[in-house]
């Protein structure tokens, strides 16, 4: 069966990297992957060997000729199912094609921000099924668009437990970012955009700098807001216990290293980077937020806290760094989750068996 993938996305943040996993796990059920993606763009030379991969131009959401060019695709590649992957114009442009076309679609829904209006129900009457990663953003779709949505399906992310593993390089660690090894290393991963909640740590960290001086923090990933977190980060003289690395590649070797990850979100879909740190079982302090609560159990495969508040963030982060029985004891547990829970294998199980129903009895409406 052939499915064709659309992603938009230009850099292997979470979403496109999960696009990935699926197409890896997919082929090894037998399965034919096509992904259109952005011309450049860095899932394009990674999927190489699990899909074949047709790059166009995509100029974001505006571009009218997309959907076009998209729908010339689809009509050489003749799939049996199209999915749209991630938003940046990819659910507008599949859906045009899946109304063209009369190709069964299906649209994959990351994020639990509020999409209303009209134009809006057109576009989810044109899927067969919504795919949601959380029960939050399932909820949210429910809320907002009720009767005009089409089926929803639960399926969580994955995360690569082989490649993410405990058992980190500290000395390379420190190495690689001019640390003090013998100090405590937290960080946090994620896009430099406000509802990721940098400043709520940076808030956090002076209350744990008074009990843990030495406390070294990274803060990884890239976004619009990157340049001002780094010039609160400036101003404030602490250039040299934050750090701010951008995006890095090599995070199945960063996080096992780590002794924390912090992960203060005001909103999140699922949270692809505290998958990663509990499949290395590194102990994760995040806030109670949108789809987390199905990630980390609180008070056994990690500590949360209420969003947007910088307090119980500092507070948790201590009784993390005080006990490391705790702190093991939270990484042991969210590596067996991860294991269980949110295998690539599972995922892909998922998704093959709506393809099939989609195939088969032409939709599910």
């Amino acid at each position: 069966m052939k499915i064709l993938h659309v992603e938009t996305g230009r850099h292997l943040h979470g979403g496109a990297r999960q696009v990935l996993y699926l197409m890896q796990g997919l082929a090894e059920r037998g399965f034919d992957n096509v992904l259109v993606c952005a011309r450049g763009s860095a899932v394009a030379s990674a999927a190489a060997n699990i899909a074949r991969v047709v790059t166009l131009p995509w100029r974001g959401e505006a571009d009218a000729l997309a959907a076009l060019r998209l729908l010339r695709v689809v009509r050489e590649e003749a799939p049996a199912i199209l999915h749209a992957h991630s938003r940046r114009g990819a659910d507008w442009f599949t859906a045009l094609a899946a109304a063209k076309s009369g190709v069964p679609a299906v649209v994959s829904r990351r994020v639990d921000n509020v999409e209303t209006g009209r134009l809006v129900r057109w576009k989810y009457r044109q899927y067969r099924a919504v795919i949601a990663i959380s029960a939050a953003i399932a909820g949210v779709l429910r809320e907002t668009l009720g009767d005009g949505l089409p089926p929803l399906r639960l399926v969580h992310s994955a995360v690569d437990s082989q490649a993410f593993a405990p058992g980190g390089d500290r000395a390379w660690l420190a190495a690689q970012f001019g640390l003090d090894p013998n100090e405590p290393i937290i960080a946090m991963v994620a896009q430099f955009i406000p509802r990721k909640g940098h400043a709520l740590l940076l808030d956090a960290l002076p209350a744990v700098w008074q009990r843990h001086p030495g406390l070294q923090c990274l803060l990884l990933g890239r976004g619009p807001e990157q340049a001002r977190i780094e010039a609160q980060v400036e101003a404030r003289g602490w250039t040299s216990r934050v750090r701010l690395p951008g995006f890095r590649s090599d995070m199945a070797r960063i996080l096992p290293a780590l002794d924390m990850l912090v992960h203060p979100a005001l909103t999140e879909g699922l949270g692809v980077a505290l998958l990663e740190a509990g499949a290395c079982g590194i102990p994760v302090v995040a806030a109670a937020a949108g789809g987390i609560p199905e990630v980390i159990e609180d008070g056994r495969t990690g500590l949360l806290v209420p969003p947007g508040a910088s307090e119980p963030l500092a507070a948790a982060m201590l009784r993390v760094l005080e006990d490391p029985a705790l702190a093991a004891q939270l990484g042991r547990a969210a590596r067996l989750r991860v294991e269980r829970d949110f295998s690539i294998a599972a995922m892909a199980t998922a998704h093959a068996t709506l393809y099939r129903e989609l195939a088969t009895t032409g939709g599910m409406r």
